[in-house]
């Protein structure tokens, strides 16, 4: 009979188990089918209003890419726009058409984010006394058109400082620039573009992997430190978009366009502060990863 009781009692506790386990998965994926919805689904319907952020839009590596599609969508939603870049012919030509296109102001700054700290005071002259609003750090580059290890990167010596000067100084010290004036106000938006190839380590593009990894987490630091202030920091990590940096890959169901991805990631603003950017990259990384961001 003890053996039969302490059976029961066995089978007990492992049916506890069992349900206990099913039930925190089953609670676990509805969270995510839900987070997923809201982030995806409901913003496009119910989407934060931009302007109250302030009047200007900050775009660095602005003149192409994921970064002249946040330059034109941020327009289109009733910002006045600064454009960055290092070409001054390109700068004025996107420039003009924002502004015949949607009606808005437009500035530029022509800079090369590859130089180090010496172009930062220069840029701070040209931004003073604007309201900041949005500031996008979008500016970026990889150190080598293919797959090399470390040491196979053509002139590693000038390449590695200006990946770093263009993937990680960029994005601290734009930062800075802009912060004390929306303190002041008290409300702010700062977008930095990761990369999923900061999900985890990529052999053979160990600098740029690094990098990215390096703004994920300065952006969620920095949410965390300022959110309580009325900044919100979020980070953005997408997958392949079709941008000079993929060779423009053709657009497919798996790969945005620049102007599709910039639309899709700028709706998510208010509902996450961390995210692939848009649906079908979620769902890209639910199926790798197992979790919506």
């Amino acid at each position: 009979m003890g053996d039969i009781a302490g059976c029961s009692c066995c089978s007990l506790v492992l049916c506890i188990i069992g349900f206990v386990t099913v039930a925190y998965y089953l609670l676990r994926w509805s969270w995510q089918c839900w987070h997923g919805f809201k982030v995806y689904m409901l913003s496009e319907i119910w989407q934060t209003d931009l302007r109250t952020f302030g009047q200007w839009a900050v775009v660095t590596g602005a003149t192409s890419g994921i970064g002249r599609g946040y330059a034109e969508e941020l327009a289109k939603r009733g910002l006045d726009i600064v454009l960055i870049s290092r070409s001054e012919d390109k700068l004025r030509r996107v420039a003009k058409e924002i502004e015949s296109k949607y009606k808005r102001q437009t500035r530029v700054i022509q800079t090369d984010f590859t130089e180090g700290h010496s172009i930062y005071p220069a840029i701070a002259q040209q931004l003073e006394g604007l309201e900041i609003g949005i500031l996008v750090n979008n500016v970026g580059m990889n150190y080598t058109g293919t797959l090399a290890n470390f040491l196979d990167v053509p002139d590693p010596d000038q390449r590695i400082t200006q990946l770093i000067n263009c993937n990680t100084l960029s994005i601290t010290q734009m930062s800075r620039l802009v912060l004390p004036g929306m303190l002041e106000r008290e409300k702010g938006l700062i977008i930095n573009i990761s990369s999923e190839s900061a999900s985890q380590p990529q052999p053979m593009q160990s600098m740029y992997s690094a990098s990215k990894i390096f703004v994920t987490y300065f952006s969620r630091c920095l949410n965390a430190e300022y959110r309580s202030k009325g900044i919100t920091v979020q980070c953005v990590a997408p997958l392949v978009v079709s941008t000079n940096m993929t060779y423009n890959i053709s657009v497919n169901p798996l790969v945005k366009s620049a102007a599709s991805f910039a639309r899709d990631a700028l709706n998510t603003v208010g509902y996450t502060t961390y995210t692939c950017g848009c649906l079908t990259h979620a769902l890209q990384v639910n199926t790798t990863h197992n979790q919506f961001d």
